[in-house]
């Protein structure tokens, strides 16, 4: 069984910042891709940002350049640090993650967090 949790939204000013973690856990035996996604009411939800395993990111231009991605693979957790928020940002934020629980085993990408709110007022 594995788990993703995610911390860090809340309620800020545009043009403020915030920090996202997901942290994963249980019958881990190697993450993939990890990414953060979200979905603001009415909407589908959207890629925001992903990074692989060696480090290589990729961003949705909506965010690009003010988003940033990064992990750190000793604790299992992946990072979306959000810079310069605008209202358009306010949505439910998941993050996902690619995991396999043993050698041999295929990575099942199906892995979300319960999601964390963030709410950008203008």
């Amino acid at each position: 069984q594995v788990r993703l949790v995610e911390s860090g939204g809340g309620l800020v000013q545009a043009g403020g910042s915030l920090r996202l973690s997901c942290a994963a856990s249980g019958s881990i035996f190697s993450i993939g891709a990890m990414g953060w996604y979200r979905q603001a009411p009415g909407k589908q939800r959207e890629l925001v940002a992903t990074i692989t395993s060696s480090g290589t990111t990729n961003y949705a231009d909506a965010v690009n350049d003010r988003f940033t991605i990064s992990r750190d693979n000793a604790k299992n957790t992946v990072y979306l640090q959000m810079n310069s928020l605008k209202p358009e940002d306010t949505a439910v934020y998941y993050c996902n993650a690619a995991i396999t629980t043993g050698w041999g085993r295929r990575y099942e990408y199906d892995n979300w967090g319960q999601g964390t709110q963030v709410t950008v007022s203008s």
